[in-house]
């Protein structure tokens, strides 16, 4: 990241609410109060890459599962499909299926918490309103349909989660080489009686937004974050939407790991994850704990790049089912090919919600799918395994290298908040340099600036403001020390 000069007065914003983990923000400004920079601090370090050393690589899915509360279902998967490299084995089709399943449902259900819960206050209610208003509760008094819509479609994640693994969060069921249960006729049938009331929340939310887009939320797609960068996600074998690369690296499987430029043109195609170390490299930051993922061909500041539902949807060629389509059409319309609009991610989560519930119909009324025959046994075959996946925040990496006896030597997770950090501290200091006047400040210009956040959804730990309003504290102070402007929330 290039330095600036040394600041004349600082903001912060301590802590950043509405999303999932703890970060603060700063917003450097010069001596005629003109923002130099601002940026997203990362304060957890919990060292997961560094504990999980010695354990048996069968334990990883459980293990890294707890990095997070919110999407523990993404790593539980990729985890598992690691673990399927190390035993050099392809998984029964059934448990492919499952798999596949359970990370739709787990797209679904935080896909909406992250639209109607964390994000809907700000758009429905407006970025100036009453902070103790603008939350979850002042959205339930506000708008309860849509309320309702949010946590029926959270709801209706969870549940098929809870169908497949036992439980909604934490669920101990895929592993290396399969799954551990079947899903039966009676649960099958249970998931398909909540498909149509999903399907009528997710119209109703893109219905809503498309409103508001055409109403009052143009200048957001200016201001939000809106730049040129590479983009990063999986394709299947067609060029169509992927979700799923648990079979990445077995001959014949076909996609892979797209790498997209602003302009349209591929940058990388078709690779595996055992890509990673040549594709990608880790910059580091003192002033951060999360990690800086870049393409190493391109270097930390023209490969710095995005992933998450935007990406994906800028990559596909098509999804590959009707009603996602039609959306899919009418964002490039909006966006262009490659839409670089940082604030569209919201309007890419309701079509990828969308295309879940299309793909959890078609995956219900394959008869493989309560098939019995759900893991391939075998030892260790390999000293190395790497699998990626698409989690809802975009594409996770697992790279593991074990010992004879199956412990793990060497961890590295690439995590998509990580890969997406470079483009939120863009965001924020392209929202910062927008509102921010000589010195003034306001309530819906702090909270404008974690919104700008709330577009890439984070997820830096397994804690959640997801209602509420978090005590805030925010001071200007010239270069001598002297308080010019302050903003409290108690």
């Amino acid at each position: 990241m290039t330095d600036s000069p040394a600041p004349q007065r600082r903001i912060t914003i301590d802590p950043l609410t509405r999303i999932e983990g703890h970060a603060r923000i700063t917003i450097d400004l010069d001596a005629r109060g003109s923002v130099q920079r601002a940026r997203l601090h990362v304060s957890e370090f919990r060292g997961f890459e560094a504990f999980c050393v010695g354990r048996p690589f069968t334990e990883m899915a459980a293990i890294t599962a707890r990095i997070c509360g919110i999407c523990p279902v993404s790593h539980l998967l990729t985890a598992a499909a690691t673990g399927d490299r190390i035993l050099a084995v392809t998984i029964p089709p059934a448990a492919e299926r499952l798999r596949r399943l359970m990370n739709l449902a787990q797209i679904l259900q935080s896909h909406a918490l992250s639209f109607f819960h964390l994000s809907s206050p700000d758009l429905l209610l407006g970025w100036d309103s009453d902070p103790e208003r603008r939350n979850l509760f002042g959205l339930i008094a506000a708008d309860p349909e849509l309320a309702r819509a949010g946590i029926g479609l959270r709801q209706f994640g969870q549940e098929l989660i809870a169908a497949l693994g036992g439980r909604r969060i934490h669920p101990a069921w895929a592993v290396p080489g399969g799954v551990r249960s079947a899903l039966n006729g009676e649960q099958r049938q249970g998931i398909r009686a909540g498909l149509p009331q999903a399907f009528a929340s997710v119209e109703l939310g893109l219905a809503l937004f498309k409103r508001l887009l055409d109403e009052r939320l143009r200048e957001e797609l200016a201001v939000f974050g809106d730049f040129a960068s590479p983009f990063l996600a999986l394709v299947d074998a067609t060029g169509q939407w992927e979700h799923y690369g648990g079979s990445l690296g077995v001959a014949g499987c076909g996609g892979g790991i797209r790498v997209m430029a602003s302009d349209g043109s591929l940058l990388a195609d078709g690779l595996d994850g055992t890509a990673m170390e040549t594709l990608l490299a880790e910059a580091v930051e003192p002033w951060s704990y999360l990690k800086f993922p870049y393409l190493r061909a391109l270097g930390p500041e023209a490969g710095s790049y995005r992933v998450g539902p935007l990406a994906r949807l800028n990559l596909c060629r098509r999804i590959g089912s009707p009603r996602a389509d039609r959306e899919l059409l009418e964002l490039r319309q909006r966006g262009g090919r490659v839409v670089t609009a940082s604030f569209l991610y919201h309007l890419a989560r309701l079509i990828e919600m969308l295309a879940c519930l299309e793909q959890i119909e078609r995956l219900l009324d394959d008869p493989l799918i309560t098939s019995t025959q759900l893991r391939a046994h075998a030892g260790v075959n390999a000293r190395e395994g790497v699998a990626v996946n698409e989690a809802p925040r975009g594409t996770l990496f697992h790279h593991y290298r074990v010992d004879g006896d199956g412990l793990i030597e060497a961890v590295n997770l690439i995590i998509a908040t990580g890969q997406n950090n470079a483009a939120m501290n863009r965001t924020i200091t392209q929202i910062a340099r927008h509102y921010l006047g000589r010195g003034q400040l306001s309530e819906g210009l702090l909270n404008r600036i974690e919104a700008g956040i709330r577009c890439f959804d984070p997820c830096l730990s397994c804690s959640t403001h997801a209602a509420g309003m978090m005590p805030l504290l925010v001071q200007l102070r010239g270069a001598d020390g002297a308080l010019l402007d302050e903003q409290r929330r108690d």
